[in-house]
C-alpha cells in the first residue's frame, strides 16, 4: 500500500513524499535504515491502490511504453539513472504509476538495482520487463534493452489490436441480428397471431412454428435471461477455479478455424518474448520460465514450464517442443534450425514475424468471408420470419379472390 510520509533528514531538512511498502512497520524500518527520522506516516486511501472489483488499478500500457522510451532516450544521452527517474516521475499524472516510480527512485538512489526495484511491483508490470532490466544491467547496455522491450511490446500490441479491430464488425452484426430477431419474435409476431386468431382458420405450419416459438419466449422471457446469466456466471466461476483456466485455454486451441489462429498468435508471442530475453543475455531456461508466466494462454504456459524443466535436465529445446506438441510443426522446424546453427534468437524473431503475417492474412480472410455470410444469414432468417407471418394473408387473399 501507499503511505504519505513527512521525514526529517540528518541535516535538519523536512521532506514529504509518497512511498509504497507492504506495511507501515516495513516502511518505517526501511526509512530509519536510510538515516531518516519519521515525523508522520499515514496510509493514502483511494489513490494508488484503489480496488475495482477486488483488483488493483493498472498502469496503462501506453503510459508505461512512453516512460520506457523516454528513459532509454535519457540514458542514451548520458544522464544518470537516478536523475532520469527523478525527471520522469515528476511528469506523471497517474497516481498509481507515480507512487511506484517514487518508490523505485528511492530504492535506486539507495543502491538497489533497477530490476529489483521494479520486481517489488511485479503485479503491475510483466515479468519479461524485469527480466529485460536485469539483462541490461548485467550487460551494461540498459538503454538498448529498454528500446528492445518497447519494440517487442509495440509489436505484440499491434497484432492484438489489429485482430480485435477486425472482429468488431462481425460481432456488431451478430448482436444486431439477435436484437432484430428478438424484437420481431417478442413484439411483431404476437400482433399477427392475435389478428389471425380472429379468423378461426388453421394457420400454415411455418406460421404455427413461429407463433409457438414467440409464445414460449414471451412466457419464459425472464427465465431465459436468468438461464443465460447463470450460464455466464457459472462459466466465469468455473474458469476461476485452480487449473480450470488452463483447461479452457486448451479447449480454445482445439476449436475449428479459430483455434489454429489463436495457437499461432500464442506461438508468435512466445517466440518474440524468448527472442527479446535471449537477445538481452538471459539464459534459455530462465527465458522459458519467464515466457511461461508471460504468455496469455495458460495451457501454453503450463507446457512451457514443463519444457523449461526438460531443457534444464539437458534435453534439446526443439526436441522437447516436438515431444510435448506445444507449438505447430513449422515452428518446431524453424526452432530446430536456429538451435543447430546457433542463431536461435534471430530464428525466433523470424518465426514471430512469419506467424504475425499469417495471422493478419487469416483474420482478413475470415472477416472478408464472415461479413457477407452474416448479411446473407440475417436476410434469410428475417425473410423466413416475414414470409411465415404474411403467408396466411396470401392464402386468405387467394380464397377471397376465388369467391
Amino acid at each position: 500500500m501507499e503511505f504519505r510520509c513527512r521525514l526529517g533528514t540528518t541535516s535538519g531538512e523536512v521532506i514529504e513524499g509518497n512511498y509504497v511498502a507492504q506495511s507501515e512497520a516495513a516502511l518505517r524500518r526501511e526509512l530509519e535504515d536510510k538515516g531518516l527520522h519519521v515525523l508522520s506516516l499515514k496510509p493514502r486511501l483511494g489513490l494508488a491502490w484503489v480496488s475495482v472489483g477486488g483488483q488493483r488499478r493498472k498502469v496503462s500500457r501506453h503510459e508505461f511504453l512512453v516512460f520506457n522510451q523516454e528513459l532509454a532516450t535519457l540514458l542514451k544521452a548520458g544522464m544518470l539513472l537516478v536523475q532520469s527517474l527523478d525527471i520522469l516521475r515528476s511528469r506523471l499524472s497517474n497516481p498509481v504509476f507515480k507512487s511506484v516510480l517514487d518508490d523505485v527512485h528511492e530504492k535506486v538512489r539507495s543502491g538497489t538495482a533497477l530490476s529489483d526495484a521494479f520486481s517489488a511491483h511485479n503485479d503491475l508490470f510483466p515479468s519479461v520487463y524485469t527480466a529485460s532490466l536485469m539483462a541490461g544491467e548485467r550487460s551494461g547496455n540498459l538503454d538498448a534493452v529498454l528500446r528492445r522491450f518497447v519494440a517487442y511490446s509495440k509489436t505484440i500490441d499491434t497484432v492484438r489490436s489489429k485482430t480485435i479491430s477486425a472482429m468488431i464488425y462481425p460481432v456488431i452484426l451478430v448482436l444486431l441480428s439477435v436484437v432484430l430477431v428478438s424484437i420481431i419474435v417478442i413484439k411483431v409476431v404476437p400482433t399477427f397471431a392475435d389478428f389471425y386468431s380472429s379468423f378461426g382458420s388453421q394457420l400454415p405450419l411455418s406460421t404455427r412454428i413461429i407463433v409457438a416459438i414467440s409464445d414460449v419466449v414471451r412466457a419464459n422471457f425472464y427465465l431465459i435471461l436468468g438461464a443465460i446469466g447463470a450460464g455466464l456466471v457459472g462459466g466465469y466461476v468455473w474458469r476461476k477455479q485452480p487449473g480450470r483456466g488452463a483447461q479452457f485455454d486448451r479447449l480454445v486451441l482445439r476449436l475449428p478455424v479459430i483455434g489454429a489462429s489463436v495457437h499461432k498468435f500464442t506461438t508468435s508471442q512466445m517466440a518474440r518474448t524468448l527472442a527479446t530475453l535471449l537477445g538481452g543475455g538471459i539464459p534459455l531456461v530462465n527465458a522459458l520460465e519467464i515466457a511461461a508466466r508471460s504468455t496469455g494462454n495458460r495451457y501454453m504456459g503450463q507446457e512451457l514450464e514443463i519444457v523449461a524443466v526438460r531443457v534444464r535436465e539437458g534435453q534439446g529445446f526443439a526436441s522437447t517442443l516436438l515431444e510435448r506438441k506445444t507449438v505447430p510443426d513449422v515452428a518446431i522446424k524453424m526452432i530446430e534450425v536456429g538451435e543447430s546453427t546457433g542463431g536461435l534468437t534471430e530464428m525466433l524473431n523470424s518465426l514471430a514475424d512469419f506467424y504475425d503475417e499469417e495471422i493478419d492474412t487469416e483474420v482478413a480472410r475470415f472477416v472478408a468471408l464472415i461479413e457477407p455470410a452474416m448479411l446473407v444469414f440475417m436476410g434469410v432468417v428475417i425473410a423466413g420470419i416475414v414470409l411465415a407471418l404474411y403467408l396466411p394473408l396470401f392464402q386468405l387473399t387467394a380464397v377471397i379472390g376465388n369467391q
